[in-house]
Parts: structure tokens; C-alpha cells; sequence
């Protein structure tokens, strides 16, 4: 499987330890982390501690934009994984100026599939879709090199 998505895994189940049992980022990242990216690159292991730190010290942030795209829902009601998924997605969105958009949209879509309900790549799909286009909007999207690449896959 691709290093990335191997580091997004990792990240999902960081931040759900984190969620569920608010312990200091210095440990879950001990743990979690390294433990889940043991045979990957140093790099791999780099992304996923960036991604998961960004998430983490942005969650407001990241969370505010969500909520204007969860119609009529409250964030705390939203399946954990699904709402760790758009975390995830949104600081790609935000935060990772080499990662294009569709690549992050796709990846959050089958890790969607695979770790929530039957329900959640198609849920997760159109929140981060209004989202991504009001974020563009708001020219709060800024790619640089490879993450200027809008083509599909």
C-alpha cells in the first residue's frame, strides 16, 4: 500500500487516541505513530506526525469549516471516524501545499469506505466537496508545485 495512505491510517488512529483518551501528543506520537509506521520511511513517519500535529493544534480552525458544511448538525454528532476524516482532509486542504486536492479528496473517500459505514465515502465526499469550493472561493487553498496538479487519477 502507498506510504501515504499507510501515514493518513496512522493519523486516523492517532486522533481517535487522542479523542477518546485526550493523553499528551508527545505520547500518542510515541506510540501510535511509531508503532504504526514501524516499516515505513522516516519521511512516511514525518508526514503523518505533521499531519496529526497540524490537525491537532488547528482543530478549531478546521472544525469551524466543517461545521458550515454539516447542515443542520452539530459536529459532536458526527460519527468519530467520519469527523476525524474531514479533519484530516481540511489541513491537507490547508496546511500541505504539495498535496493536490483530488489526491486528498480521493484518499479521504476510501479511507471513508474502509474504516466507517457504508454510508461514510458518499457523506465525506460532499462535505469536503462545498467545503474545497468555498475554501477556493476564499483563496484559502494555496498549491505550490505538485499540488497544482487538478487532473484526475
Amino acid at each position: 500500500m502507498a506510504p501515504r495512505r499507510e501515514a493518513r491510517k496512522a493519523v486516523l488512529q492517532a486522533l481517535y487516541a487522542n479523542e477518546l483518551g485526550k493523553g499528551e501528543w508527545t505520547d500518542i506520537v510515541k506510540t501510535v505513530l511509531k508503532r504504526a509506521l514501524k516499516d515505513q520511511s522516516i519521511d512516511t513517519f514525518k508526514f503523518a506526525e505533521r499531519l496529526f500535529l497540524k490537525v491537532v493544534n488547528r482543530q478549531e480552525e478546521i472544525d469551524k469549516i466543517i461545521k458550515e458544511h454539516i447542515n443542520n448538525w452539530r459536529i459532536e454528532r458526527l460519527n468519530t471516524i467520519d469527523r476525524l476524516i474531514l479533519r484530516i482532509a481540511i489541513a491537507e486542504f490547508l496546511f500541505f501545499e504539495h498535496i493536490p486536492t483530488k489526491v486528498t479528496l480521493n484518499e479521504a473517500i476510501e479511507i471513508a469506505k474502509k474504516f466507517s459505514t457504508k454510508k461514510s465515502g458518499n457523506f465525506v465526499n460532499g462535505i469536503l466537496d462545498s467545503a474545497l469550493e468555498q475554501l477556493k472561493e476564499n483563496d484559502a487553498i494555496n498549491k505550490k508545485g505538485r499540488g497544482l496538479i487538478e487532473t484526475s487519477l
